[in-house]
């Protein structure tokens, strides 16, 4: 056997990636159960969506009294995609589950946290394909708290680092393609993209090497046939070829970001592209001063004041606000 296949090429955040594709998941691997959360009153149940694939969800519904709203309308339907570099995550890490309860409680809406399969063991585009069958499901109102809460005129895209990619990427795909949403025609009103993952051949100006070097040896692992590497539309939404920025499906976008993120100019640079562009949205910039990338998720527990800001940008932004 080639010694070389054991060789680690990437060691981060819970996970290694091997020379020969393979990868060690070293995290926290607790989850936690879906059912009724006392502190918030929303209860979420799993549900299969893809029985070929393994395609699963996490529903979330509000209280009773908030699962309709005062003047009797249905409530805005939030499809979230989680975080993990593509490799790890889930809706069920315990964490994620928490915050997104209170997103569901503070925002009153009915969410779709996803579970696409991960690689290496399935190769991208495997995710992008598995968020896309499970945007068109949860638009077609096939589970009864959908299609009896839910408000398909008012969906919302959101995600978080690797989910944020997913979440522009399924913006982009409903521009080009449009949605199957069956006999209740949808509407994306808006996008939140949560200190999203993008990157591409040639390093930004203050994009650390360390970080660029990473995500392109991660990137020629999970995505071996990605069109011209990290230039690959789906990872630079400005590399040459990549879908004009007009065809975003969404009204709205919230662009967030952390200030000690080494993201931040890539994620810089993708709201001036979109800003700039001819797209007839609107969109707005949060920064979180003096935090890293995917604090939110990690310090929402923690009361800390710009986990508890970007929440309630987060909540006003779902409102229209």
């Amino acid at each position: 056997m080639d010694s070389s296949s054991d060789e680690i090429l990437i060691n981060i955040d819970g996970f290694r990636l091997y020379k020969d594709g393979r990868a060690d998941r070293t995290g926290d691997l607790e989850t936690a159960p879906a059912g009724f959360d006392v502190d918030t009153g929303v209860t979420s149940k799993d549900v299969l969506i893809d029985a070929i694939t393994g395609v699963s969800a996490r529903l979330y519904l509000p209280s009773i009294e908030a699962a309709t709203n005062d003047d009797g309308k249905k409530l805005p339907i939030f499809v979230f995609f989680h975080g993990g570099y593509f490799v790890i995550g889930s809706a069920d890490y315990p964490k994620l589950h928490r915050y997104i309860n209170s997103v569901v409680a503070s925002a009153r809406v009915v969410a779709v946290s996803v579970n696409y399969r991960l690689a290496p063991e399935h190769l991208l585009p495997a995710a992008y394909d598995d968020s896309w069958a499970a945007l068109n499901w949860a638009v077609s109102g096939a589970d009864p708290w959908l299609s009896e809460h839910g408000d398909n005129s008012r969906v919302f895209l959101a995600g978080a680092s690797a989910g944020g990619n997913i979440a522009h990427n399924m913006a982009i795909t409903v521009g080009v393609r449009g949605l199957d949403a069956g006999a209740v025609p949808a509407r994306i009103e808006g996008t939140i993209l949560l200190h999203p993952s993008f990157c591409g051949e040639t390093r930004m100006e203050g994009e650390p090497e360390e970080f660029w070097d990473s995500a392109k040896k991660r990137w020629a692992i999970i995505f071996p046939d990605a069109k011209a590497g990290l230039d690959d539309p789906r990872m630079n939404p400005m590399a040459a070829g990549a879908p004009s920025l007009t065809k975003l499906a969404c009204e709205r976008m919230l662009v967030c970001a952390a200030a000690l993120d080494p993201r931040r100019s890539r994620e810089q640079a993708y709201y001036d592209g979109v800003k700039t562009s001819a797209w007839g949205g609107k969109v707005e910039w949060i920064e979180s001063e003096g935090e890293h990338h995917h604090f939110f998720v990690e310090k929402h527990d923690s009361g800390s004041h710009e986990a508890v800001k970007l929440m309630e940008r987060v909540v006003d932004f779902i409102a229209g606000q």
